[in-house]
């Protein structure tokens, strides 16, 4: 063979393979030249969420003449934030008027700094603060479509509160709060009083017990008890059922809120943690898949029931009148709106789950700071139960017109959710672009107010703002303030706690109760440290020293 045909063999059996090598290189030119933009296009989407939008907002803002310290990219003013918590708990100790400045220091700071209004950043979140009286008016009076809860805490709460009644809005919200506010109506909380001092029986025998064994005196953790309490409440004011029933859901509920409330303490990117397969989220979805099956199943025991009562001609009335929320949030799962995204089931999870928390965790906590108080403040500790004893004198039945003649009871109660409101942030996202005040307020904008800032302005309450003052109610709550709007302890305009009712009677029943067979004084084992965990709570609980009257 001579040079000419070994050389054209060789050229063909080399063309694939010089082929496939220059499509290789192309290949690889290509991507050389696609990387950078797929590396790119993310990297600008973060910028976009963690720095160009909030920037956007906050020129808007600052061109209106409103403040706020300057953040950092990825974290905001959460690192100064933090710092400024540590070095507040760091240097001082903490009394019963002084906790904002250990929980919230920051905004006392950034207040005498910026103003009543200035804004500040979480990291991906731009939140306007409003403390001044007017703004905080013309925020009651915003619509519904105007604002808003936040998508922030949509999906960091979800697990919680899934898509209910707390934290859903528009068509969805309207709907809801149609179907659950007459569950609350003062006509159907009237038949209720009965059902809350019989919840109070187990209660008022276990705390008996102990004293009795321990000489009619001993130290008790109450909040505890407490919070069994308004979870056997809330299960037979809303389910039908008693706390043993609901104890499971109840329970898992506290986890979930407090392995939330421990995610919130993450700063800059904790979205991002949220979605991760850590060990806290997979306990989060395990927790969170407990109690839909365990809400389920009350649902379906009451669906169960329900047929077997309408084949009974002899209802009983007990038994229907007390589980009419429950019968009302499974008849309108079959209509949710179209905007809602979730099934029949998780509507019915979603909102029995807004109640279990909502109906039992905020009362449980009032009822334990009003002890606190009235133990640190005997007199009005003994003015109340004197009008308790007057009260149940001659085993006096409690209805609505005896409740209403607790002027005093009605005062402590007041002036604790004064002092500790269980909701202690009102947090709302601009849904439009509106006008607040003066402020041209952009659409997206997180508007943020303090209660417990509210109710410790010495400027609207005097300068005894931080004390134990329950007579500055005895001519009502709008009498207690000027401006009367600055008292708002179940939040204000269309998004009011739609169980305010039925927590106002429920704090009334129990104090009576407690009032009228026992007498409260200081612990030693008690340190005064109020925690924020979604509600501010004792931070160790709240041992009190405990004696049965003779």
């Amino acid at each position: 063979m001579n040079k000419v045909a070994t050389y054209r063999i060789y050229l063909t059996r080399s063309l694939p393979s010089l082929s496939y090598s220059v499509c290789l290189m192309e290949k690889l030119h290509l991507l050389a030249l696609l990387l950078p933009i797929l590396l790119g296009l993310p990297l600008l989407y973060i910028w976009d969420i963690l720095w160009m939008r909030p920037e956007r907002l906050r020129k808007k803002l600052r061109k209106q003449g409103v403040r706020g310290p300057r953040p950092t990219l990825f974290y905001g003013n959460t690192q100064e934030m933090k710092r400024i918590r540590q070095e507040a708990v760091s240097a001082q100790k903490q009394d019963t008027s002084n906790y904002i400045s250990t929980l919230f220091p920051h905004f006392l700071i950034w207040r005498e700094t910026y103003g009543s209004v200035f804004h500040y950043s979480t990291g991906a979140v731009e939140i306007l603060f409003v403390s001044d009286p007017g703004m905080v008016k013309d925020m009651s009076h915003c619509t519904s479509s105007e604002l808003g809860k936040p998508i922030y805490i949509q999906k960091s709460r979800k697990p919680l509160f899934g898509e209910g009644i707390l934290v859903s809005n528009g068509d969805i919200w309207a709907y809801q709060r149609k179907v659950i506010a007459p569950e609350f109506f003062m006509e159907k909380i009237k038949v209720m009083i009965e059902l809350i001092g019989e919840a109070s029986v187990p209660l008022l025998e276990a705390w008996e017990s102990m004293l009795d064994d321990a000489g009619g005196s001993r130290e008790i953790d109450v909040d505890g008890y407490l919070r069994n309490f308004s979870a056997d409440v809330i299960a037979r004011a809303c389910f039908g059922s008693d706390f043993t029933t609901g104890e499971e859901i109840f329970y898992k509920l506290r986890q979930l809120q407090k392995a939330i409330s421990q995610q919130d303490t993450l700063v800059g990117l904790s979205a991002v943690w949220k979605c991760l397969p850590t060990k806290a989220n997979r306990e989060i979805q395990k927790l969170e898949q407990e109690v839909r099956l365990l809400i389920l199943d009350v649902a379906k025991e009451h669906s169960r029931g329900s047929s077997s009562r309408n084949n009974d001609d002899d209802n009983d009335c007990i038994e229907t009148k007390h589980n009419s929320f429950l019968r009302s949030i499974v008849n309108s799962s079959r209509h949710c709106p179209a905007s809602y995204g979730g099934s029949a089931e998780d509507y019915i999870v979603d909102n029995c789950k807004n109640i279990y928390f909502a109906g039992h965790e905020t009362a449980a906590v009032t009822t334990t700071w009003c002890l606190m108080l009235l133990t640190t403040h005997p007199s009005w500790q003994d003015r109340a139960r004197a009008e308790a004893l007057e009260v149940c004198r001659g085993c006096t039945k409690l209805d609505v017109d005896v409740l209403r003649r607790l002027k005093t009871i009605t005062m402590v109660i007041q002036e604790t959710l004064r002092l500790y409101p269980p909701a202690s942030l009102i947090v709302r996202e601009a849904l439009t672009d509106f006008k607040l005040g003066a402020l041209n307020i952009p659409r997206g904008t997180i508007v943020q107010t303090a209660v417990a800032m509210l109710h410790l302005d010495k400027d609207v309450w005097g300068q005894d703002a931080g004390e134990f003052r329950p007579d500055r109610f005895t001519n009502g709550a709008a009498a207690a303030c000027e401006p009367s709007h600055m008292y708002l302890p179940f939040g204000h305009g269309p998004r009011i706690c739609a169980g305010q009712n039925l927590a106002m009677v429920e704090l009334k029943v129990v104090l009576v109760r407690l009032l009228s067979k026992f007498a409260f004084s200081p612990s030693p084992g008690y340190r005064h440290a109020p925690l924020f965990r979604l509600t501010i709570e004792p931070g160790f609980g709240m041992p009190l020293v405990v004696t049965k009257l003779p």
